[in-house]
């Protein structure tokens, strides 16, 4: 057995780093916003962003992921990898409880992968390759591939594989459990009370396994449906925390100049969020690869991200974020540049027919990024038409292929092979979902590096291989890439240490405390 061996207490400590210079305060009440409100609390049921920003502090997974996206201990204090990539072995911490009392063990985890198998779609393709997993003994977890998969250790994190109690959920029917309304987790943090509308009541977990944590006595999270009243709120200081997307980014410099406000961008690195424009490539002007260059040149992606997102994100160079793993930023670059876009356009032969846009349904922000984008097409010379939709009606015209340029933003989840090819390889395209290959490209070469690099063993062969994809997709602009998008979290700066993790606010009350 290679060890890879990530001892607990050091890397907890390293990233408490920056807290070391002050010592947590323990006890207080924290009130933040939560958009909109979750249809649900039990994570293993349901994965929507609300649901995750709250119950990541309700359930652990057996990993954490910090900033640069390495994993970190979780339930799992540490781990080993065979040398040929396919055997996983984690010991799990002792001493750990679920809210009601009941030990957590081995058997726990096998569990929750079975259950998970059925309830979670991303749970489910991320554990394709799992040939069996087993339990030796109480501490003690074996997972063992069909075939090496490179983002294994990758698909830990709380949101994407939540621990479920076994002695809770064996032999019930999982989605009638009444115990759905009241989850229970091994986390920081134990569920109280929900006023439907109104509040979602934390407690901290008394008896936590890690000493001491965590420090904040109460979070209430509150249903605030309108974005105008929820920066209200935070101006007359009812609430402490505003998640990222939680308030219209035109009213995040007023809020960020308030006395004792501190905003961070930090937080999303996990997700790495990328914004783009579907682009149908089957049929219409967007189907030739010359209009689509042309797009990008005529695009000013700077414009949107100094204006429209206040400085929050980064021009995206490709199909990868800067923050996941294999990014690469020696592809074709495509700086704002209308006459080339204007030369390319008359290459394509496009005689200005119309083309039509949906904007994201999404608020105000994302209404201005597409009269923006509208705009800078006109200046080239192309017919737009804007299609307005709520978001039902968007996700039906997506899903259905109904449309030639549609505004979107996808997660990446850390690797290319989880959050990426999805959107590029034509095993994906299938009508009825809005979050696959929408645009209908297809390459076998990019597919067969995609499927290369899922299993490639060692990471540097990955490399390899996710450098070549991502230079294929940017010559032809399957899509036309926007923004890396930055959420910004808005807090009091007396809320101390709440972003510390790739996944920010949804696993960070953890380590946070008040200095009162």
């Amino acid at each position: 057995m290679l060890k890879r061996t990530l001892i607990g207490l050091a890397l907890v400590c390293g990233l408490n780093a920056v807290a070391v210079a002050e010592e947590p305060k323990v006890g207080g009440v924290v009130n933040a916003v939560i958009q909109p409100e979750p249809p649900g609390l039990m994570l293993g049921l349901v994965q929507n962003g609300p649901t995750q920003m709250i119950s990541g502090n309700i359930y652990d997974g057996l990993l954490r992921y910090g900033p640069k996206l390495e994993p970190q201990p979780g339930l799992a204090e540490s781990w080993t990898v065979s040398e040929d990539g396919k055997v996983y072995t984690f010991k799990l911490r002792s001493g750990v409880t679920w809210h009601d009392g009941k030990p957590f063990t081995s058997a726990d985890v096998l569990f929750s992968i079975e259950f998970l198998k059925q309830t979670h779609a991303r749970a489910r393709g991320n554990l394709a390759t799992l040939d069996k997993v087993e339990a030796p003994d109480a501490s003690t977890v074996v997972f063992t591939l069909k075939e090496p998969f490179g983002p294994f250790l990758g698909i830990f994190e709380v949101g994407s594989m939540p621990m479920i109690p076994k002695h809770i959920y064996e032999g019930t029917d999982f989605k009638a459990n009444p115990a759905n309304n009241t989850p229970i987790g091994t986390g920081p943090y134990m569920f109280k009370e929900w006023q439907k509308g109104s509040f979602i009541r934390l407690v901290k977990n008394p008896n936590y396994y890690i000493k001491g944590k965590p420090h904040i006595d109460e979070i209430y999270w509150h249903v605030i449906p309108d974005a105008a009243a929820r920066s209200v709120a935070f101006e007359t200081g009812k609430i402490d925390v505003l998640p990222g997307g939680s308030v219209e980014n035109f009213d995040v410099p007023r809020l960020s100049k308030l006395k004792n406000v501190c905003v961070t961008g930090a937080g999303w690195e996990f997700f790495s969020p990328h914004s783009w424009l579907w682009l149908n490539n089957r049929s219409g002007p967007t189907a030739n690869t010359k209009f689509r260059q042309a797009l990008m040149f005529a695009i000013d992606r700077n414009f949107a991200r100094d204006v429209i997102w206040n400085g929050l994100g980064k021009v995206a160079t490709g199909p990868s974020g800067s923050a996941i793993k294999y990014y690469t930023s020696a592809v074709p670059k495509y700086d704002l540049a209308p006459a080339k876009a204007k030369a390319l356009l008359k290459e394509a032969g496009y005689k200005g027919e119309k083309v039509r846009m949906l904007p994201l349904p999404y608020g105000e922000t994302w209404q201005r990024w597409a009269e923006a984008v509208k705009q800078n097409l006109q200046d080239v010379g192309i017919n737009v038409e804007m299609i307005a939709t709520d978001v039902p009606g968007w996700n039906q015209k997506v899903s259905d292929w109904d449309y030639d340029i549609a505004f979107t933003y996808l997660y990446q989840y850390g690797d290319p092979a989880l959050g990426v090819g999805r959107n590029y390889v034509s095993s994906q395209i299938a009508k009825g979902s809005p979050f696959n290959n929408v645009e209908g490209y297809s390459n076998p070469e990019v597919d067969k590096l995609f499927a290369e690099g899922a299993v490639a063993f060692p990471d540097t062969k990955r490399d390899e291989i996710y450098a070549k994809a991502q230079k294929i997709l940017v010559e032809d602009v399957p899509v036309a890439w926007l923004l890396e998008l930055q959420f910004p979290t808005i807090t009091r700066c007396n809320v101390k240490n709440l972003v510390t993790t790739a996944i920010g606010v949804n696993d960070g009350f953890r380590d946070a405390w008040l200095d009162k």
